[in-house]
């Protein structure tokens, strides 16, 4: 009879797989990491006509931002610098606003603003708008905002920050479960690996984050990535600051797990006590260093409370470390070492439950802080991805009663415990499976290396074999197992939310930057009339809103400005659209229009005549491909 190896499918690979699958279709759903400093107000406000040419362009944001000589730029209908070049600091009190210069005799026509910054908490903003001098003018400018934050750059920044965050898990999550609640796992070789691995994977991410800050909140270019001006500039940012810090922590964090696998490992049990504590408290400060660089340049360190909300989020991170870095510490053990002491199990369920508490008391103030209101949990990005979050966290909280369910049974069944460590002697001791032949003496040149080869993996497939069997020789211990595994699984899709919410936009923050912008559009004079519909041409990327303004918004002849905009309100550069208006009371019309295309998402034509007051019907015909195209309507009102 011939033995096979292990096949493919055993529930760990199972569940790894189906974990990966979770974690990388987050992944890959996942918008660019959202810009978190919002634009409240332009000076000339967006689509504005202008009689004479403003001194100066200014942008109001809704918090601070890091902003150069290169932020603003404003072209000419040519495609030519018509600004200074300087950047004016206009910020006063709360009001962040910075701008810059226009060069003197301006011809008239259309200008382009393109602006782009980084906003307090680490994350690049771009845009651009245009106004008119005089009146609106073709323009050579096609324009399309800087892709900072996206692209291959925004992919490899987002990825080395997930590596990040989960390498500080197991590192962290390992060291607490070794040295809390497992000491003998310090000699464990899987153990081993599992923490040395996650500080690799934090030091490689780190590396990796700092060389691609430069193109991710600038160019946009990977091969910027090695421009030491640009490598230089960034250390002189908080995020620089912050990323350069980590590397020096994670620099204490490998004398640290040199120490607990060398010298500690070594060391008797009765001999660990003064080291453990030792290791402890170094262990601690590093870990909470590590995570105040997250704390100190990202969500924490802006909006409101900023002085509470930084502690809160160093400890609301240890939390979440120790606890899914020792489930996965304590899944490998299960799995891939014969036997885990049930003390060193009972231990983690206690340590488990009180991180569960600290995550829930901290994540419910950080939640409040970052939405600001009950509309925003459901009206905006981020409310939405904290829901998911949140049942995923629930699904995870069950998984975890069943663990401690399994692990009050190894309690229970604590005083047994030399019968079934007898139960495992036996089965030890069993003969194989196959006994081995005895060894027959041949000369050399007529050894068989194929049938050696057979013989040496028949063997393997035996042992591991009986590994399997002496582990699953206690019932509850392999129920701990199942339960730890689908913990672990659940774990890897929670961690996924959680990075991607640390990159989008915070419910208050759009909140406000929502209510700035309509309250602006209403005090415009000069726009009387706008009004917004929704569209959808049915192909992809069909989904949008078309925003169209009329001035004066009376009888004669109107200026008309038109915007499409995505489904995530980013400029949609349709290549067709057509207006037309119909007054029905009267049979007037249907009145063509055809705008002319003056940059990404938005037309303009001037002239446009309504010859009699009414209740006018707008129709805009949208086509976003060559077959895709849809007519959306609306009533407006012509005094």
């Amino acid at each position: 009879m011939t033995a096979t190896a292990p096949r493919f499918g055993t529930a760990l690979t199972r569940l790894l797989l189906i974990a990966a699958a979770l974690f990388g279709a987050l992944f890959a759903t996942a918008a660019p990491a959202s810009a978190h400093a919002a634009v409240t107000a332009t000076n000339p406000k967006d689509g504005a006509v202008v009689a004479t040419a403003p001194k100066d362009v200014d942008l109001t944001f809704s918090e601070q931002v890091a902003m150069d000589n290169k932020s603003i730029r404003v072209l000419d209908p040519t495609g030519k610098r018509a600004d200074t070049g300087e950047l004016l600091n206009l910020c006063a009190g709360s009001v962040v606003k910075y701008g810059v210069g226009l060069r003197d005799g301006l011809p008239k026509g259309t200008y382009t603003v393109a602006w782009q910054a980084v906003s307090a908490d680490s994350h690049p903003v771009a845009g651009a708008f245009t106004f008119s001098i005089g009146a609106p003018s073709k323009t050579t400018v096609s324009l399309s905002s800087p892709d900072v934050g996206g692209g291959l750059v925004g992919t490899l920044y987002d990825t080395m920050r997930y590596a990040s965050y989960a390498g500080f898990i197991l590192f962290t999550g390992g060291g607490v479960f070794i040295l809390g609640c497992w000491q003998r796992g310090a000699t464990v070789r899987p153990v081993q690996r599992l923490v040395v691995g996650g500080w690799l994977a934090m030091t490689a991410a780190t590396i990796a984050l700092l060389l691609l800050r430069t193109p991710y909140t600038t160019s946009g270019q990977l091969s910027d990535a090695f421009d030491l001006d640009g490598l230089k500039a960034v250390l002189q940012t908080k995020s620089g600051a912050a990323l350069s810090s980590r590397l020096l922590l994670l620099s204490a964090a490998a004398l640290f797990i040199s120490v607990l696998f060398g010298a500690y490992a070594k060391r008797e049990d009765e001999e660990k006590k003064d080291l453990t504590y030792g290791l402890a408290i170094g262990g601690f400060v590093v870990a909470a260093g590590i995570a105040a660089t997250w704390a100190l340049a990202e969500h924490a360190s802006t909006g409101i409370q900023t002085a509470l909300a930084m502690p809160v989020a160093v400890v609301h991170l240890l939390s979440m470390a120790t606890w899914l870095g020792g489930l996965a510490t304590l899944l490998m053990a299960l799995h891939l070492t014969p036997a885990v002491e049930r003390t060193a199990v009972r231990r983690f369920s206690r340590i488990a439950f009180w991180c569960v508490v600290v995550l829930v008391s901290t994540g419910v103030y950080q939640a409040w802080r970052q939405l600001g209101s009950w509309s925003a949990l459901t009206g905006t990005g981020y409310g939405q991805l904290l829901l998911v979050k949140l049942g995923l966290i629930a699904v995870l909280l069950s998984a975890a009663y069943i663990s401690r369910r399994w692990t009050g049974r190894l309690s229970e069944h604590a005083a047994p415990e030399a019968e079934a460590a007898s139960v495992v002697e036996e089965l030890a001791a069993e003969p194989e499976l196959e006994e081995e032949p005895e060894p027959v003496t041949v000369p050399d040149d007529s050894a068989d290396p194929k049938r050696a080869r057979q013989l040496a993996r028949q063997q393997a497939a035996m042992t591991v074999a009986r590994e399997k069997r002496i582990r699953d020789a206690d019932p509850e211990r392999s129920g701990l197992r199942r339960s730890v595994l689908t913990e672990a699984g659940i774990a890897v899709a929670v961690l996924a939310v959680a990075t991607i919410l640390s990159s989008t936009e915070p419910g208050r923050t759009q909140e406000a930057a929502a209510a700035a912008q309509a309250t602006t559009q209403v005090a415009v004079p000069d726009r009387p009339i706008s009004i917004r519909i929704p569209f959808d041409t049915g192909g992809k990327n069909g989904k949008g809103t078309v925003r169209l303004t009329l001035d004066p918004g009376r009888t004669g002849a109107n200026d008309m400005h038109v915007w499409t905009d995505d489904a995530e309100a980013k400029p949609l550069d349709a290549p067709e659209v057509k207006v037309s208006f119909t007054l029905p009371a009267k049979a007037v019309g249907p009145l063509p229009v055809t705008p002319e295309r003056i940059t990404k998402g938005h037309w303009s034509a001037s002239g446009v005549q309504l010859p009699m007051a009414g209740d006018w019907q707008v129709s805009v015909t949208v086509r976003t491909s060559d077959i895709d195209q849809t007519t959306v309507d609306k009533k407006i009102k012509i005094g």
